[in-house]
């Protein structure tokens, strides 16, 4: 790869990124090198602040938000199931039309900074809520690690524990065959 094409990998040790310039306005290249920051960008700015591109490589790739939660109406308490959106790729455990997921799950939630600082089922693992909360990533995070395969290697990841999609429920009580502890499958 030129160095003008590399990019900055956090978890990976690159002291350095390539920077051309040109010395004294004349013309004629100099090549020089910039340290990368100190800190990664999820220790450094708000949920407020992230670019896009960062907002959507803060997502661990779990898929927890996919699954169907249920409330008790009496204590508030959230459980999770493991019954998947219809869109959810139980292998990648991503979304398999993320770009039209609004279109063909009208009630998918997209994630904001104001959601993600007021709902309470976003599990406590969940790359916005520890950024929201001032806390780190789990060393497994991609950001951290380098590998998008260690979420599953940790067992944080719904891989391997969907049951069911939603499309496949006949009623709401068919969700409670399907219960798991609040902090869901991990």
């Amino acid at each position: 790869m030129p160095r003008s094409q590399a990019q900055p990998v956090y978890g990976v040790k690159t002291p350095f990124i390539w920077r051309s310039c040109f010395k004294n306005g004349r013309g004629r290249p100099t090549d020089v090198f910039q340290r990368m920051p100190t800190e990664p960008f999820w220790k450094t700015k708000t949920l407020d602040e992230l670019s896009r591109s960062e907002w959507e490589s803060l997502c661990d790739g779990c898929g927890r938000c996919c699954l169907h939660k249920l409330e008790d109406e009496d204590t508030e308490e959230i459980y999770f199931t493991t019954v998947a959106c219809t869109l959810l790729d139980a292998g990648t455990c991503q979304c398999s039309d993320y770009a039209g997921r609004k279109k063909k799950v009208p009630d998918c939630v997209f994630l904001t900074p104001e959601i993600v600082r007021t709902v309470d089922w976003l599990p406590e693992t969940c790359g916005y809520r520890l950024m929201d909360e001032g806390k780190d990533l789990y060393w497994w995070h991609h950001l951290v690690s380098g590998s998008t395969e260690t979420v599953h290697e940790a067992g944080i990841s719904v891989r391997g524990r969907v049951t069911a999609y939603d499309h496949e429920m006949e009623s709401d009580e068919d969700y409670f065959d399907h219960m798991i502890p609040i902090e869901g499958p991990a």
